[in-house]
């Protein structure tokens, strides 16, 4: 296991990511004053993000079903768990988006290689425990 979001396991029989790319940001508010630079006061953490892309090549690895259950998980508009393999939690994830790119195709139009891009936001651990 690479990582679980909710139920759903990333894999090599899944959807196994190549990269996974994180920002995270803290909010700062700022006050105009004259002959001093503004004053700024920490309001708290900002927006954290994930991004992960990977491969899925029927024939080898990965399971194109796997990104219609992700779809679908979205589609529910709730909150999931994101724990990596060494079983640390990183807070509640929604998925704001899947994309897919399919190539080098087979005589029935079947994909032998499709890219694939996630994205996850995540929400404050009381707003994951009302829509649970």
């Amino acid at each position: 296991m690479m990582m679980a979001l909710g139920t759903f396991v990333f894999s090599l029989d899944t959807a196994a990511y190549q990269e996974l790319q994180r920002q995270t940001a803290w909010r700062h508010a700022s006050s105009e004053r004259i002959g001093a630079r503004a004053a700024t006061q920490f309001l708290g953490p900002g927006d954290d993000t994930v991004s992960l892309s990977g491969l899925i090549a029927p024939e080898l690895t990965g399971d194109p079903a796997s990104l219609e259950t992700l779809r679908d998980m979205a589609a529910q508009g709730r909150p999931w768990p994101l724990v990596d393999g060494a079983g640390r939690v990183h807070g509640a994830f929604v998925i704001e988006s899947v994309g897919e790119t399919r190539s080098i195709f087979f005589a029935d139009g079947a994909a032998r290689r499709i890219e694939f891009q996630i994205a996850l936001r995540r929400v404050d651990e009381g707003q994951a425990e009302a829509e649970a």
